[in-house]
């Protein structure tokens, strides 16, 4: 299962041009919590997207309703898309897990990335969103529904999945002072049927 979860990086970076794609073409369905997500923000929100993909649909939301984004992936073939789509915003191919940007943001996302993680892992990128939160951050990101490591598929190819249970990320996220504003679990309504954390700092 860990040599899966080893093999996200090089999953991502070899189906890089396939997934863009799908995710473009597919149904916006988990719009609505990115629509939560600008309005729980703070005034001249700056945006920090972690797992950002290739800025599609996201990035260039966050951008259209004029939010400036520094977005981080591990993959060089979408870093290139989002540069390319989005050029007057910052990119960095880094991996989130060791990120330290000495910067802090009024909004953190790890949209679609999170859930890649072991769960040793995910616990540690709470230091990391404590690092690069600002005092009124607002962070979302998305789980599993419970505890436990899960296998799918893209393409052929495994595709690993992660989760902590629920009071375990309400713990991790009370240690680094933020609340739950609104969670759903296999949200079919609002997010495509994704497990949704939306939190404030402070």
């Amino acid at each position: 299962m860990h040599d899966l979860a080893n093999r996200i990086i090089d999953h991502y970076e070899r189906h890089a041009s396939a997934w863009d794609a799908d995710r473009r073409n597919a149904d916006w369905s988990d719009k609505p919590w990115h629509d939560r997500f600008i309005a729980a923000l703070p005034d001249d929100a700056r945006i920090l997207d972690l797992g950002c993909g290739s800025g599609a649909p996201v990035g260039q939301y966050m951008v259209a309703n004029g939010l400036p984004v520094v977005g981080v992936d591990s993959s060089p073939t979408l870093i290139s898309l989002c540069r390319q789509r989005l050029p007057d915003q910052e990119w960095m191919v880094r991996d989130m897990r060791s990120l330290q940007l000495d910067r802090r943001f009024e909004g953190i996302l790890a949209w679609d990335s999170f859930f890649h993680l072991q769960p040793d892992d995910q616990r540690r990128m709470f230091s990391v969103f404590d690092q690069h939160a600002a005092s009124s951050a607002v962070l979302m990101f998305n789980t599993g529904p419970a505890a436990g490591e899960a296998v799918g598929e893209y393409r052929g190819d495994p595709l690993y999945h992660a989760s902590l249970s629920a009071d375990e990320y309400k713990a991790l996220l009370h240690g680094i002072g933020f609340t739950v504003i609104a969670h759903v679990a296999n949200d079919w309504n609002t997010g495509g049927g994704r497990t949704v954390w939306l939190a404030r700092r402070g």
